[in-house]
């Protein structure tokens, strides 16, 4: 079974994409576009590390911002309900909004309803962002003591991973890089997992446990 991968960022295009949408919310109402070219380049390289290596991932994008770097929260929530329409079995969100709005728990609940996994960013310190403050949600973000393709567990539905998009730390970084890593894990996977099957899989191969610690002092490597 191939894996339907959703990415909702500010990618447009990509190699991998089987389709895609823009939503731009105008007036209080959502309207569905044709996706044009990324201006911030950061979901291209989401969009990048999501298929890398992944010949078995077939791409949907859902595009919610340009160069401005604000999407609403209806506009996310009618981006979730697109992906959900074409069939995505992984919903990723490298993106986090400050408030909580009924209509994005909303899309987010009918997401899980259906069976479709959320991974979307959060930030290592700080308050809570949506969606990942949701129930059900998996949550990504970077961790330093993780090297590409590593990853830790930090707590209950919460994951991190090697925050820099390449070995030379020059594109892109942080809990967005971070937060794919998690969905890379999973679309290695043969076949999608249950939520359940999921935070297992994660768990398990979890190179750290517990959060990230500063000052020069790292957490113990989780037991084999």
């Amino acid at each position: 079974m191939r894996w339907r991968v959703a990415l909702i960022d500010s990618c447009g295009m990509a190699a991998h994409a089987v389709a895609s949408a823009r939503f731009i919310d105008s007036d209080s109402r959502v309207q569905r576009l044709d996706a044009i070219a990324d201006t911030t380049g950061h979901g291209s390289r989401i969009a990048e590390l999501l298929t890398r290596k992944r010949d078995q991932v077939d791409l949907l994008l859902a595009q919610v911002f340009g160069a401005a770097r604000v999407a609403s929260a209806a506009s996310v929530a009618a981006a979730i309900d697109w992906c959900v329409s074409e069939h995505a079995t992984i919903v990723h969100l490298s993106l986090g909004l400050a408030a909580d709005r009924p209509v994005l728990a909303r899309a987010v609940a009918r997401a899980l309803q259906q069976g479709c996994l959320v991974v979307a960013s959060t930030p290592a310190r700080g308050t809570p962002v949506y969606p990942a403050a949701y129930t059900g949600v998996i949550r990504g973000t970077g961790d330093a003591r993780c090297a590409p393709g590593e990853i830790s567990e930090l707590a209950a539905h919460t994951f991190g991973g090697c925050p820099h998009f390449d070995a030379t730390r020059g594109r892109g970084q942080g809990a967005s890089i971070g937060a794919a890593a998690i969905t890379h894990v999973l679309t290695g996977e043969a076949t999608p997992p249950s939520q359940a099957h999921a935070l297992a899989l994660l768990a398990a191969r979890a190179r750290f446990r517990g959060p990230e610690r500063r000052h020069g002092c790292s957490s113990m490597p989780a037991p084999p």
